[in-house]
């Protein structure tokens, strides 16, 4: 009888390049297949995290639970980059974002749709699941 260990790979799903295919938060691509962007909040002491872990550093537990990342955000800085690390060259230029929640901050990429004259620091934004042209997903900021 030979054991095969199935290893779960689902990240690979991830982003135009994926750098991580195997971690212990790989629900969150089934999140994103549902049109959900997940992060994960600690039973004991209730932070919220994004990306999502599997472990709290605040009260170091492993009892988390999915969390989705709702509302809408104010923008707090972005930034067009024009020189893209590996992997990412055929993309730029292209802006990223942070985003406050109040409760925790969203780092991204701002959709493709969105001109620099549209975008203000401040202004509201939403965290929403997007589908790449070659079939991979990831989130991105849009207007509220």
């Amino acid at each position: 009888m030979s054991s095969v260990k199935e290893v779960d790979d689902r990240f690979k799903k991830f982003g135009t390049v994926s750098f991580t295919s195997i971690t212990k938060t790989n629900d969150f691509i089934d999140y994103l297949e549902k049109g959900k962007v997940m992060g994960t909040r600690c039973k004991g002491c209730g932070l919220i995290f994004f990306p999502p872990r599997a472990d709290c550093h605040q009260c170091l537990a492993g009892n988390m639970e999915w969390s989705e990342i709702t509302g809408t955000g104010k923008l707090v800085t972005y930034s067009k980059l024009e020189f893209a690390p590996i992997g990412f060259q055929e993309d730029v230029p292209y802006c990223i974002a942070l985003l406050d929640y109040g409760d925790y901050k969203v780092f991204g990429r701002i959709a493709d749709d969105l001109s620099e004259q549209d975008i203000e620091v401040g202004m509201q934004m939403k965290t929403a699941v997007n589908t790449l042209p070659n079939g991979q997903l990831n989130y991105v900021f849009q207007k509220s």
